[in-house]
């Protein structure tokens, strides 16, 4: 009976830890230089933070930003696996094992707001 106890607390703990989405948000705001991706209409934001995203964008003119200092708002693409692999890399910073703390995703692109002219 003990031993039925302690499982089901270790599946939960592990369950609560690995955060199922931990609340992050599928819509987020990203700042940073926009330039041009691999095709026409892929493009690709640096944030400020040193996280890359691959946008895109169906309502908003981002060939017009190219070479601008952004902000995007937009929608991650597979938000769950993007937030679980984030809550991964996070897992292995705090048991002090080396990462790359650059986060790259995709993000479908709703709104931008030009911050500079220029990417600094």
């Amino acid at each position: 009976m003990k031993r039925k106890l302690v499982l089901w607390t270790m599946l939960i703990f592990v369950g609560t830890s690995l955060g199922f989405g931990k609340g992050k948000a599928t819509v987020r705001d990203v700042t940073g230089c926009l330039s041009k991706g691999d095709s026409a209409k892929e493009f690709l934001l640096t944030g400020s933070d040193g996280s890359t995203w691959e946008v895109r964008s169906s309502r908003v003119a981002l060939a017009e930003h190219v070479g601008h200092t952004v902000t995007a708002t937009g929608v991650v693409s597979n938000a769950k696996i993007h937030n679980l692999k984030e809550d991964a890399k996070d897992a292995a910073k705090d048991s002090g094992m080396k990462k790359s703390d650059a986060e790259h995703g995709h993000l479908t692109v709703t709104k931008v707001k030009m911050v500079s002219e220029s990417c600094k």
